[in-house]
């Protein structure tokens, strides 16, 4: 089974006006809703390649109640722990050219430590040996960031195998446990490590450093580069397919889900990884919050090159 793990969900409002005016009442030319959360888009991607995922995380009140609502109505199941407080709501007002944008997100709901307690205990008695968890997101207030470290400890010692894709110190502590892969992109690598990174040796050097905080396996995403994937034995360069991008917000996400899909398939890492990169890619090119069929990644995926990489 396939596990996605979104600790700070949300509901996404985007507005569409003609232009951005302040002190002055505005008309929405449009407005659309979307199920936000990085393991929630995750979710989504590995249920339009046919395969089912169950959606872990924290929600509260109405907008939780929504959440869960929406992930049904997709198909994805859910076992979420519920807080005392609303999911937050993210406001997005965007021109109708696209040029200009506001975006505001909230917080999220302070989550209290016995809910925390709560949330392990149900990963603890849920994980079962060669499960795939997808640990995405950022973390609510409250939760301090040595928490995804300790999800991936409950998930080793249930013999779970964890992806993690977070940043800054939830990363770094999360590093600690030697989760089986991790994939921040470019910028939260730079963060990190603090190593340039613009060449692909450079990378390189990056992921090896990452690796050596813990990480079993590396894949930084590249955006319209691709992505890199080091192993202990070999490094790669994935240069991913042509495509018009129309809306890269949550490719990333599709990558993860490509690359969870195709693992649990029981591909080798490279080849997996060329499955992500096409999810990606195909995410990229489609409008909004649309994900490729399994048809068109497959599509992409033959356009994908696979470049070893030789480092010292």
């Amino acid at each position: 089974m396939i596990y996605t793990l979104t600790l700070n969900p949300a509901i996404d409002r985007e507005l569409t006006v003609d232009k951005v005016e302040y002190d002055k009442v505005l008309s929405a030319l449009e407005a659309r809703v979307d199920l936000g959360g990085k393991g929630f888009n995750v979710s989504r991607m590995l249920m339009s390649l046919g395969t089912p995922s169950v959606a872990v995380g924290y929600v509260g009140g109405n907008t939780g109640r929504r959440l869960q609502d929406g992930l049904h109505a997709l198909g994805v199941d859910s076992d979420f722990v519920w807080v005392d407080t609303e999911t937050r709501t993210n406001i997005s007002i965007v021109t109708r050219l696209h040029d200009h944008y506001i975006k505001v997100n909230e917080k999220g709901p302070q989550v209290s430590e016995a809910k925390q307690a709560e949330l392990l205990d149900k990963i603890d008695s849920i994980a079962r040996a060669g499960d795939w968890w997808v640990l995405a997101g950022s973390l609510p207030p409250g939760v301090d960031e040595a928490f995804y470290a300790r999800i991936i400890r409950v998930l080793s010692e249930r013999q779970a195998i964890a992806i993690l894709d977070t940043t800054g110190d939830a990363l770094r502590l999360g590093c600690d446990e030697k989760p089986f892969l991790i994939k921040p992109n470019g910028e939260e690598t730079q963060a990190l490590t603090n190593m340039p990174i613009e060449t692909p040796e450079q990378v390189a050097e990056a992921a090896t450093e990452l690796r050596r905080m813990g990480a079993q396996n590396v894949v930084i995403s590249l955006g319209k580069a691709g992505a890199l994937l080091q192993t202990a034995e070999s490094t790669w360069i994935v240069h991913p397919p042509i495509v018009k991008e129309k809306n890269p917000i949550g490719a990333g996400d599709a990558m993860v889900g490509g690359l969870v899909w195709a693992l649990a398939q029981g591909d080798p890492l490279d080849e997996a990884l060329s499955w992500g990169v096409a999810s990606g890619a195909a995410a990229a090119s489609l409008s909004g919050t649309d994900v490729g069929s399994l048809a068109y990644i497959t599509e992409l995926r033959s356009q994908v090159r696979i470049e070893a990489l030789e480092t010292s």
